[in-house]
């Protein structure tokens, strides 16, 4: 996808505009992708990349560097982290966007329909991996279990947590939203997510796939 397309630049602006002036984001949303034709994919972009000034920064204020989860717990948003790392090791360079709340998303909105793919594993180790690197006390994923298969994916990261040798846990839930919030107020923890829902709730925020990104691009 072009992202420097004049015409997403002029409806990135506009949308912008409507937020500002408190219009709802989905009304916003969908006029804007219709004054402009835009296809889905278009649309996904701006959903996931425009933000009114005010919720920039107040979401901005939330993001935690990466050293900091020394000896805190670590909740990770299991669909929300990995499907963004999938899409970078799968290339899709084009899929992933640096947002204006100041954090990675990718724009492919397969949450729903998310299966297991070849990319998975590495992307786990790699989000695992990198955690460790910074002694967090613990690390839980959580994974809507809605989802098709998401215990046996829980039983995968959990594996992984434990060849790796990093203290943790992997869980299914029916309200992952509620539950990370939730938790990350009883515990005091850190919370891995880029879903702008959970990101209003919480107090600190780590953007896992902000620094596998760079990473990949040294």
């Amino acid at each position: 996808m072009n992202f420097n397309d004049p015409i997403l630049k002029e409806a990135k602006k506009d949308f912008q505009y409507l937020l500002e002036r408190g219009f709802p984001r989905t009304g916003a949303l969908e006029y804007v992708g219709n004054h402009y034709l835009l296809g889905q994919t278009q649309r996904n972009y701006l959903n996931r990349t425009v933000f009114s000034r005010e919720k920039i920064k107040t979401r901005k204020d939330k993001l935690i560097l990466l050293s900091n989860v020394k000896g805190k717990d670590v909740l990770v948003d299991g669909y929300n982290v990995l499907i963004t790392t999938e899409t970078m090791f799968q290339g899709v360079d084009d899929l992933i966007v640096n947002c204006d709340d100041g954090v990675t998303r990718d724009v492919k909105a397969v949450f729903g329909k998310y299966k297991r793919n070849e990319t998975t594993e590495i992307a786990l180790k790699t989000i695992i991996s990198l955690l460790k690197l910074f002694k967090p006390k613990r690390v839980l994923f959580f994974y809507d279990s809605p989802v098709s298969l998401s215990g046996e994916l829980a039983r995968t990261t959990k594996k992984i947590l434990d060849s790796c040798e990093v203290p943790g846990d992997a869980q299914t839930s029916k309200n992952v939203d509620s539950k990370l919030v939730s938790l990350s107020h009883k515990l005091g923890a850190v919370v891995a997510t880029s879903d702008g829902i959970i990101m209003d709730k919480v107090d600190s925020v780590l953007d896992i796939p902000a620094y596998i990104s760079r990473a990949c691009k040294r």
